[in-house]
């Protein structure tokens, strides 16, 4: 005898679902009918309360957190791997042991547990240095990233592990997203504790009193609202699609688009002066944004996202205006959400 009645949603696991990019990954999950459940891993159990998300708790840098791993698994129809660790800065060893030793769990978890789909969070930091004109690189540029930088480090290197890893799961179904930055209203005070440092204050990042903004060599960027790169998530976990994806929105960011925003002035600068004055105040720990990355930023190619349109079926709702000023007002106001890493804090 058939049974007619409603065919239960799928089950999904979102790793690092308690930061910028997963807060807004388990709420788009959540809220798709196609969607039965979804469990959100994190190393601290957050105090959001999302209708079809249950919590738990791991620590992928932790050599043990393999078999516990595989058990949280079992039995999903897709992973969604977002967990990354940004800090400590000047011990790259810590980030590696979470980032890519980490990310390596997962992926083994994902195949032992019989996973069909594992989504994971590249980023355009994979990108080997290109060139800053559109329409930008497509999917097919070398992803070798800036070896100074950690953080490009770490994402290219899983780059590697992802192609060996499709050869031998060709029955798992691989995605990577490759976001430009990322930027929503409630993530914004832990952007300015990842790269101005905790005691950054906020409402001094206002448009009256930044008077200008740095004209650099190379200063040109793309940027995208976090909630518009969850909704690519979504889609990526429902569709039966496979490979990479750039994710960008509208205008590429350069210093007059920055000026506009902030009502600012540009003023030209030397790029060698810039990073003198970074690279002294990284290694005074005064700020946490090393030299490296800010090296690597300046060489990041501009992205070509088509591939996410024709084939995913993806779009950005919001421009890269939008998503800046949503951040810019979350630092200034101390947003937050109920999780460790979102906690709101207004500094100044």
């Amino acid at each position: 005898m058939k049974n007619n009645g409603p065919r239960p949603g799928k089950r999904v696991v979102v790793t690092g679902a308690t930061g910028n990019v997963g807060t807004s990954v388990v709420r788009a999950l959540a809220a798709d009918p196609d969607i039965g459940s979804v469990l959100g891993l994190a190393r601290r159990r957050p105090g959001l309360q999302i209708p079809k998300v249950q919590w738990d708790t791991v620590d992928l840098s932790r050599a043990d957190s393999e078999d516990r791993l595989v058990g949280l698994l079992r039995g999903a129809d897709a992973v969604v791997h977002l967990a990354w660790r940004f800090q400590p800065t000047h011990d790259p060893v810590v980030t590696w042991q979470s980032n890519v030793l980490g990310s390596r769990r997962i992926f083994e978890a994902v195949a032992h547990s019989g996973v069909p789909a594992l989504v994971h969070a590249s980023s355009v930091g994979a990108y080997s240095p290109g060139p800053k004109d559109e329409p930008g690189v497509d999917e097919e540029w070398p992803t070798d990233g800036w070896p100074d930088a950690a953080y490009c480090r770490e994402k290219a290197y899983l780059e590697r592990v992802l192609d060996t890893f499709e050869l031998r799961h060709p029955q798992i179904r691989v995605v990577r997203m490759r976001p430009g930055f990322l930027f929503k209203e409630t993530a914004a005070p832990e952007q300015r504790r990842i790269f101005a440092g905790r005691y950054a204050p906020g409402p001094l990042l206002r448009p009256d009193l930044l008077p200008f903004v740095p004209d650099l060599d190379g200063l040109r960027f793309q940027v995208l609202h976090t909630d518009d790169a969850a909704e690519a998530y979504r889609l990526a976990v429902l569709r039966d699609v496979r490979g990479p994806f750039n994710l960008a929105a509208d205008p590429v960011i350069d210093a007059p688009r920055l000026a506009d925003l902030l009502d600012a002035r540009i003023v030209r600068i030397p790029r060698a002066l810039v990073r003198t004055a970074l690279a002294a105040a990284w290694r005074a720990h005064a700020v946490p944004a090393s030299p490296h990355l800010f090296d690597a930023v300046l060489r990041l190619p501009v992205l070509d996202s088509g591939r996410a349109r024709d084939v995913l079926g993806w779009q950005p709702t919001r421009t890269a205006e939008d998503a800046l000023n949503a951040s810019l007002r979350g630092v200034r106001e101390g947003t937050g959400e109920d999780t460790a890493p979102l906690a709101g804090r207004k500094v100044g």
